[in-house]
């Protein structure tokens, strides 16, 4: 169940110089360690020009821009429910650069979940992937079976003549690393939602769900349910209202 509550933008790196304030925000990380330790940190990986930030800036704002503007770091944040606690989305927008291999190492030692972001028009960039995978599954060790992956071969809404990357070798790509698979379109909003929507679902630690069930919300349920039942509908599920899952799975998270 997936509802956006707010968002602001808290980390920008737009120049090399910008980066002595990591000093500041790792301070500062400290002093509130207690709130960050409620955090999904999600991370988004991919080459210069695949459209990592078209993807993060159409889910979180519903925005696409055209013109492209290279990326340091960028880090969102968004209200959640983790376990039926309020915690926070944290979506990081890492460079496409490699002159920052300490900033990269430091997003996946933090990270819960990555997004490996590639171009359909592009095989370099795929290739691009490979020793970020690498650097994931080795910093990650035994953990690595647990942690929600997705490669996503974006700008899937290019013309055939275009492609360089089928959806057949992106699949057979994702197969090779066990790791899930989808293609999408920023320009279009093609599988955006669907992407983060899937990757929560795929964590298997916590409950992680995007809509928090406020009182509010449990009593407008609770109405329309009583409201089925006098009429004699169907509930949607069409179960007769039972909504728990058989064999004590996780439930699942939508999007409403």
């Amino acid at each position: 169940k997936l509802q956006f509550i707010k968002y602001f933008r808290i980390e920008t790196f737009t120049s090399v110089s910008d980066l002595n304030s990591l000093k500041i925000t790792e301070q500062k990380n400290q002093v509130t360690r207690s709130e960050q330790s409620n955090d999904y940190r999600v991370v988004v990986f991919g080459a210069g020009g695949v459209g990592k930030s078209s993807l993060v800036l159409r889910f979180i704002k519903g925005t696409f821009r055209e013109s492209y503007i290279p990326t340091i770091e960028d880090t969102y944040r968004q209200v959640i429910s983790c376990n039926k606690n309020i915690c926070t989305l944290q979506i990081t927008d890492t460079t496409g650069s490699h002159q920052f291999p300490a900033m990269q190492r430091l997003s996946i030692t933090k990270g819960h979940a990555f997004i490996l972001v590639y171009s359909v028009c592009s095989k370099q960039s795929l290739e691009e992937l490979k020793p970020i995978w690498t650097l994931i599954k080795e910093l990650k060790g035994e953990d690595i079976p647990n942690i929600p992956v997705m490669l996503v071969g974006n700008k899937c809404d290019e013309t055939a003549e275009l492609r360089e990357v089928t959806e057949i070798e992106g699949k057979a790509q994702a197969t090779t690393w066990n790791i899930s698979f989808m293609e999408t379109s920023a320009k279009t909003n093609h599988n955006v939602t669907e992407l983060f929507q899937e990757l929560l679902n795929m964590e298997k630690t916590r409950t992680v769900s995007l809509q928090l069930d406020t009182k509010k919300q449990k009593k407008q349920k609770k109405e329309k349910k009583a409201k089925e039942n006098s009429n004699g509908a169907i509930p949607e599920n069409g179960e007769g209202g039972a909504t728990s899952n058989s064999g004590g799975a996780k439930e699942k998270c939508l999007l409403m």
